[in-house]
């Protein structure tokens, strides 16, 4: 069946969006309210109602401008911090003058604020300086000259619009980072994955058409090395690779896009079904033969279906290295715990060993059945694989998986909000 593809959004900006938006309305609601407080001081009081009126509009109309990164385009920017500077160049124009002398707030007041800081949410500590610097420019002209308390509220908005445009920036290259890494796992992941199904079946047979090829000699020999060349080259094709280069959304506002590639959960049959408990000995049970002794519990061992096949195929490939390093006279056995911890099954052999040193090499070589194939695969399903070999005593191979691990069903109902119980 064809894989899920789980789409991820990243975004760290979006709360300051939100943030702007209600600054923008509360800010708009205040400017208003210290107009009507000192409406009678106001020398013109018609010219600010005529301000006032067009920031209210402006502001409510425009809420969905602010909503977003795409939605906030540089024609806004430029009109919205155009309102703010009118409003900022009229106040001499409709208040009093000695009130204007004394420090009284502008038309807009700290609204202009927002505009400031929807250039700095935008395009980060340079766009901010800008704003900055021209609503900065504007009060120095509406005082007249130069004061403490201008000098003071200049400086402020200066330096926390550059401060929170720097801090957006910085969010932004991490967003990406992270976007990046998580890609990378989850193609490593994959490549594992591909990797241990490749390793189970492709790379085993030509290792064998490799070995017979050799020993039959002729013609057969050239076969069995160019069975050899390819898996070689197999093996160095997935275990390396590039890895996909991660993505951004369209609105920067909604963040890095992830899309990480997952297994179905079925093979056949309806969803229903595949969320069914299996019995791990059930899976087990073909590999019990002449030279394999398969000692199982009498109660049932129930995993679910992907993680029962992964700890089957775990065993395939350690009785696969049996028939392959130990010969195929060698006799193997399979043991299956249900302990209240969790499953262990328990594979051992009565080969020769493995010599010390061996499995770091042959990992060196792209060689990965036990990399991944059993260690890999227990890995991923939140277990750990051991292997104990004594040159001339045999291998154990112990697959551990924790009852509260992902790949049991306690684990399975933890993930899904169930309780879990052991």
């Amino acid at each position: 069946m064809p894989k899920r593809v789980k789409v991820m959004r990243m975004s760290v900006e979006q709360p300051l969006w939100r943030a702007l938006t209600a600054y923008r309305v509360l800010t708009m609601l205040y400017a208003l309210g210290l107009f009507l407080g000192a409406y009678g001081d106001f020398r013109r009081p018609g010219v600010a109602i005529g301000y006032f009126a067009v920031l209210v509009v402006w502001t409510l109309a425009t809420l969905p401008k602010v909503a977003g990164a795409a939605h906030c385009t540089k024609p806004f920017l430029a009109v919205d911090l155009g309102i703010a500077l009118t409003g900022i160049l009229l106040t001499p124009v409709a208040d009093a003058h000695q009130r204007v002398v004394e420090g009284g707030p502008t038309l807009p007041s700290i609204w202009t604020a927002g505009s400031v800081l929807a250039y700095a949410v935008k395009g980060g500590w340079r766009w901010a300086a800008f704003a900055s610097t021209l609503v900065a420019a504007a009060n120095l002209v509406e005082r007249g000259a130069p004061t403490r308390d201008t000098l003071h509220n200049v400086v402020l908005v200066w330096v926390a619009a550059i401060a929170i445009g720097y801090v957006v920036e910085v969010a932004r290259a991490s967003e990406r980072t992270l976007a990046r890494a998580l890609e990378i796992e989850a193609a490593t992941r994959e490549r594992e994955r591909l990797a241990r199904d490749i390793h189970d079946g492709v790379l085993q047979v030509l290792a064998m058409v490799q070995r017979r090829g050799t020993a039959l000699g002729g013609e057969a020999a050239e076969l069995g090395r160019m069975a050899g060349e390819q898996e070689v080259a197999l093996r160095s094709l997935v275990t390396g690779g590039p890895s996909p280069v991660s993505r951004l959304s369209e609105d920067e506002s909604e963040g890095a896009l992830v899309r990480l590639v997952q297994e179905p959960e079925e093979e056949s049959g309806e969803a229903s079904d595949a969320r069914e408990p299996v019995d791990l000995r059930s899976l087990l049970t073909p590999y019990a033969g002449a030279r394999v002794t398969l000692s199982e519990p009498g109660a049932p061992v129930p995993l679910p279906p992907a993680a029962a096949r992964e700890v089957a195929a775990a065993v395939g490939a350690a009785l696969d290295n049996v028939t392959r390093h130990a010969g195929e006279e060698a006799r193997a056995w399979i043991l299956v715990e249900d302990d209240p911890d969790g499953i262990v099954v328990t594979v051992r052999d009565d080969g020769p060993g493995i010599p010390e040193g061996r499995l770091v090499q042959a990992e060196g070589e792209g060689r990965l059945g036990v990399a991944q194939s059993i260690r890999g695969r227990l890995r991923d399903l939140g277990g750990t694989a051991e292997l104990l070999s004594v040159p001339g005593q045999g291998t154990e191979v112990e697959l551990r998986l924790p009852k509260e691990a992902p790949g049991t069903m306690a684990g399975a109902q933890d993930a899904r909000g169930g309780t879990g119980q052991r």
